[in-house]
């Protein structure tokens, strides 16, 4: 059931809580795909939400930044203040980070609250580079690309998940309504 809405200043505004989910795992693992048709479903069930991708904010606010590990930890700092700002106006808001270190994620969950619903999106690394449109993986082994996740540069386990989805057994759609379902349940208990 939609939330209610109430106009202001001519705009419709939905009645809901915010809250940052953060979608974590290897290149290839299904963040952005599964982001993207989770604000659409929750769009459509009448929530107001946004995305944060990693690779769309490395072309614009984090384009100074490379891979460094001082470098991943500013790229996750600055992604988690921008969503702690949406999450302080009750936008529900979708971060996709590949976020390989638990100290990055730690950080995110520090600045952005307790309003922070973390996903480990699990993925073999095989099945990731089957599914590597970009080449990311094959240029990363010829070590055109340093600092790599999973190839160079290490992924650490997920330790505080609130929720891990399997995205080489299941379709993206089925992850999606598997996602939205948690995250329904979840806004039904925030004040």
């Amino acid at each position: 059931m939609p939330p209610e809405t109430t106009p202001k200043n001519g705009f419709i505004i939905p009645n809901q809580k915010g809250i940052v989910i953060w979608l974590f795992g290897l290149s290839g693992s299904g963040k952005t795909t599964i982001s993207t048709l989770l604000k659409d479903k929750l769009e459509d069930a009448g929530f107001f939400a946004m995305t944060l991708d990693g690779d769309i904010l490395r072309e614009g606010i984090n384009k100074d930044l490379g891979f460094s590990e001082s470098d991943r930890a500013e790229n996750i700092r600055r992604a988690a203040e921008i969503a702690r700002l949406m999450l302080k106006r009750d936008i529900i808001t979708i971060c996709s980070f590949i976020t390989p270190l638990e100290q990055h994620r730690a950080l995110a969950a520090e600045i952005i609250g307790e309003r922070y619903f973390e996903v480990f999106l699990d993925c073999p690394l095989a099945i990731c580079k089957e599914r590597d449109v970009k080449g990311l993986y094959k240029d990363a082994g010829l070590n055109l690309i340093p600092n790599f996740t999973g190839v160079s540069a290490k992924f650490e386990p997920a330790l505080n998940a609130n929720l891990i989805i399997k995205t080489d057994t299941e379709s993206p759609a089925q992850s999606r309504d598997k996602l939205f379902l948690e995250i329904i349940s979840k806004i039904s208990t925030l004040s």
